[in-house]
């Protein structure tokens, strides 16, 4: 693994642990100002930072009193010393303060790093899940492999 896979694996334990805390500031620190986000839910694309942070600290604010667990599974990162690009399956878990998982959630999650200034971020996400043939609603599960 080269350093710049590591601090990929990196910023996904720091996106983990930024939502379970909801620390928008420490969740920020891992997109560059210019990031534009295609996001799952409502708006199309977010444009910058600024825009980014508005919807990110609305989604830690509406938890109430839950919190979130996220896990990568499948990930896949390709990188070079100033660039990568890591795909993996999220799962967006909402647990109660007495810890019990209330109801889960996955989608797929893209990002494109680049470093700038010897720090490597995130100038692109982009989240989505498939959409059913027949009823055209989202699929917020993965089938097991078969």
């Amino acid at each position: 693994m080269n350093d710049t896979e590591q601090q990929v694996r990196t910023a996904l334990d720091t996106y983990r642990s930024a939502v379970w805390s909801r620390n928008a500031e420490t969740f920020m620190h891992l997109y560059d100002a210019e990031v534009r986000v295609f996001d799952t839910w409502g708006v199309w694309s977010y444009e910058g930072a600024a825009a980014w942070r508005v919807a990110v600290e609305g989604w830690f604010s509406s938890l109430g009193h839950e919190t979130v667990r996220v896990s990568f599974d499948d990930v896949r990162i390709v990188a070079n010393p100033h660039f990568a690009c890591m795909s993996a399956v999220a799962r967006y878990a909402a647990v109660s303060p007495q810890g019990q998982e209330l109801r889960s959630m996955q989608n797929r999650i893209t990002w494109v790093l680049r470093t700038r200034g010897h720090v490597l971020r995130i100038i692109h996400e982009h989240s989505s899940t498939p959409i059913g043939f027949e009823d055209t609603r989202a699929i917020m599960q993965r089938p097991d492999p078969v």
